[in-house]
């Protein structure tokens, strides 16, 4: 049986004059149009197919060589292309639009949007199906991340305390304002850090590296950069959390624990405008 909304490995069976069928099991066969059979990749009677499978707009299934925005299972930021009489339908990739039923909304959504949805197989209808609705989706098992691990994140939603987002496709984290230092918004991806794992299974994230071999890795980092412009940087603790950011990829209050750190060891002297080199 071939898995709707996930890619598969099938077998072509036979050829027609508008495409191959490929053998889905006990799903029978399945077609894949000639727009999407692969020009560089064997395609005769029993040579395999990487393939996505879906339902088409007569709930037929069919297959597809074109990559979706995301599978079923997982988690995205799609874009609202229309909002009609039943339901709210979204961009992910493929010539059928994606359908968020009303009964899935958490807030009323209008085109133009882009929000961040879950990806699931009705069981009654087997249709794919997206839905705003995330917690229900989250593994509520124990996290078995380490302290410092580096997690991909999808931002879900600003919240009073920072940003609410998805680790790895998998749990709830917070990255907590104090340790956001660029532009942030729901439906961002980014590479982050595990900071803390709280007795009560909650998460704290962090955008940069954590723990004290990421500080010993900054200070060598600025020394570095700091040779490669014979020893002088203009940049300071006085300077904009954007122009620290954007040389070092952390924030405004790391980097002056660093050059701290470095003039202590008598390494470096600041001034209001520039870090020398000693």
């Amino acid at each position: 049986m071939a898995l709707i909304g996930r890619y598969n490995s099938l077998q072509v069976v036979k050829h027609t004059n508008f495409g191959l069928y490929l053998d889905g099991g006990a799903d029978g066969e399945i077609l894949l149009p000639n727009r999407y059979i692969p020009k560089d990749i064997p395609s005769e009677d029993e040579d395999w197919l990487n393939v996505f499978v879906y339902l088409d707009s007569d709930d037929k299934l069919i297959a597809t060589t074109e990559k979706p925005k995301v599978q079923v299972g997982e988690f995205a930021s799609l874009k609202v292309v229309e909002v009609n009489s039943i339901g709210v339908f979204l961009d992910w990739g493929l010539p059928k639009d994606l359908l968020l039923p009303y009964s899935e909304e958490k807030r009323q959504m209008t085109a133009g949007e882009y929000v961040v949805v879950h990806v699931y197989l009705d069981k009654h209808t087997r249709r794919i199906t997206a839905t705003a609705r995330l917690d229900r989706y989250l593994d509520k098992t124990p996290p078995t991340y380490q302290v410092g691990q580096e997690v991909d994140l999808l931002v879900a939603e600003a919240t009073d305390m920072g940003f609410k987002a998805v680790i790895n496709n998998k749990h709830w984290g917070l990255i907590h304002k104090n340790e956001v230092f660029k532009f942030m918004r729901a439906g961002k991806q980014e590479k982050g850090f595990i900071k803390e794992i709280r007795a009560d299974g909650k998460i704290s994230l962090s955008l940069q590296p954590v723990g004290q071999e990421a500080a010993s890795s900054l200070n060598s980092k600025i020394l570095a950069k700091l040779r490669d412009n014979d020893g002088v940087l203009a940049v300071s603790d006085k300077s904009a959390p954007e122009v620290i950011s954007s040389l070092f990829g952390v924030s405004k209050g790391n980097f002056k624990k660093a050059i701290g750190a470095l003039y202590k060891e008598g390494k470096i002297t600041i001034h209001p405008d520039r870090i020398e080199l000693i």
